[in-house]
């Protein structure tokens, strides 16, 4: 039986790496680029009121965690296309959790499997096509105050990625032990 902390953090909370090789921000464009498929996958039978199973006591709903990425990971990409095209942006911000208690939460979840599947295909096509000049922009966050590079939004992102997942996956399994 997992801890609340384990299911609240399923891989762990988010570490900043100390470098950023090839070969890691290569497996963090992989992470992000097939996010939608493994998601969509891993809910491939589940009932409407399934989908409304929370994570953890307290927690959103497999629904909701599906509605999150699509909303999340599309502030994301307007926080890179605003430090690819501006000189250190200040990004606004949004309460999410907030935005999970709003009526489009409720809907089915393939309208947001579809933006996340466009988002990441986006996502990739801008990654695969920065030069070493992109990757070091930055953009500030104004709720910390901190100025974040290209490359760490992408390794952030793609735990994001696999953090929601994990939410989704480890549910899914907690679900197919009850029936």
């Amino acid at each position: 039986m997992m801890t609340d902390e384990q299911m609240r953090y399923p891989i762990g909370k988010f570490a900043p790496p100390a470098s950023y090789t090839a070969e890691d921000m290569r497996g963090w464009i992989e992470d992000i680029a097939t996010l939608p498929g493994k998601l969509r996958h891993a809910i491939t039978g589940l009932n409407y009121q399934e989908l409304d199973t929370p994570y953890r006591t307290g927690g959103w709903t497999i629904r909701q965690v599906i509605h999150h990425l699509a909303d999340s990971h599309m502030n994301s990409i307007t926080r890179f296309k605003l430090a690819l095209t501006e000189d250190n942006p200040t990004i606004k911000p949004y309460e999410e959790a907030d935005w999970a208690l709003l009526p489009d939460y409720r809907l089915p979840v393939e309208p947001s499997l579809k933006m996340l599947e466009g988002i990441h295909q986006h996502f990739v096509a801008l990654f695969e096509s920065f030069t070493e000049n992109e990757w070091p922009r930055t953009f500030i966050h104004p709720a910390s105050g901190e100025t974040i590079s290209l490359k760490k939004g992408l390794a952030t992102y793609a735990w994001h990625s696999n953090h929601h997942l994990a939410h989704v996956t480890e549910t899914v399994k907690r679900l197919v032990k009850v029936s």
